[in-house]
């Protein structure tokens, strides 16, 4: 009897479809493939291997020795006693760098060219007159957080001539050639006073979270901006939402929340000059991701059929 894989995913047309029971046949695999938990609910009871998001269903893979999740986001699974201590861990940190920076450098652009105001006012039939404006070019720009999506973001940015890209991760270090210099999270404190724009892609983690506090945003300028495409749980929202109203920041763009969906009374609604967004920067909207994100998985099942070390493998003490 073949070993089994569960595909756990609506996004994946027949093409994707193809390629991975072509995969699966070669790592002697039988491969199913289901659009929701419900429908996949009694076949990952005896599933090696499941290709998707199964948070609601976990408990009834008794036989999981593999999973894949197709987010980049892993800690909901990284918790003691999520997965059994034998089970592999895998996720898609590296397929949304792209749309998550081009998402990145749309925001940031409409921050700086004022969009929110104006297509408040047009819709509203409003000739609005000319406001102050400003650019990327000469702008400082901060990335909290130096892994794919910083980097994508940078490269991005590159053309629009920063006055410089500021990187900040754990350790201070990277081998990307794209920033202008990098330093360790515990530097903070220098950068952030002289930081115009603040882009965040940081995973979430016990040392991430509220990483942005009150403290830190009251050292950035009155004029900056910070745009936060990681996770939600990595700024202090009330302390945002102060320092936005009281005219403290210039700004924010915000595709992840603490609280997901936003509930109708949350003060975020509310807060002056911030652009929302229900978490669809990144996903598998586009077909760039869909298809790096499957060569992902189809990468580390030739290494699991051939008893390899998994390259995307999540360090689960980490939570990435």
């Amino acid at each position: 009897m073949a070993k089994k894989i569960v595909v756990i995913n609506d996004w994946y047309g027949e093409d994707l479809k193809a390629e991975m029971r072509k995969a699966a046949e070669k790592a002697g695999f039988d491969i199913a493939f289901y659009e929701t938990q419900e429908e996949a609910a009694d076949a990952v009871a005896d599933a090696e291997v499941i290709y998707g998001f199964p948070n609601r269903i976990l408990s009834g893979a008794a036989s999981l020795k593999w999973l894949c999740l197709p987010t980049a986001g892993a800690d909901a699974f990284c918790k003691e006693g999520v997965l059994g201590e034998d089970v592999i861990l895998t996720n898609a940190s590296g397929a949304y760098g792209v749309t998550l920076a081009e998402f990145a450098v749309m925001v940031t652009l409409m921050l700086l060219r004022r969009q929110k105001l104006y297509d408040d006012t047009m819709r509203e039939r409003i000739w609005h007159g000319q406001v102050p404006q400003r650019t990327l070019c000469g702008s400082r720009v901060t990335l909290l957080g130096a892994g794919d999506i910083g980097q994508c973001y940078a490269r991005r940015i590159r053309p629009f001539e920063p006055a410089i890209i500021t990187a900040v991760n754990r350790s201070g270090r990277t081998d990307a050639d794209c920033f202008d210099e990098v330093y360790p999270q515990s530097a903070l404190k220098e950068i952030l006073p002289r930081t115009d724009i603040l882009v965040m892609s940081l995973p979430s983690t016990p040392e991430t979270i509220r990483i942005l506090n009150k403290e830190l945003i009251d050292l950035l300028p009155d004029d900056a901006y910070v745009v936060n495409v990681g996770r939600g749980t990595a700024i202090d929202e009330p302390a945002l939402i102060e320092a936005l109203n009281a005219g403290r920041l210039a700004g924010a763009a915000l595709d992840v929340m603490h609280e997901e969906p936003l509930p109708a009374d949350d003060p975020l609604w509310e807060a002056k000059n911030i652009l929302l967004t229900p978490h669809i920067a990144g996903n598998l909207t586009t077909e760039h991701t869909r298809r790096v994100n499957v060569a992902m998985f189809l990468e580390d099942l030739d290494n699991y059929a051939n008893g390899r070390e998994l390259r995307y493998r999540v360090n689960r003490r980490l939570g990435y």
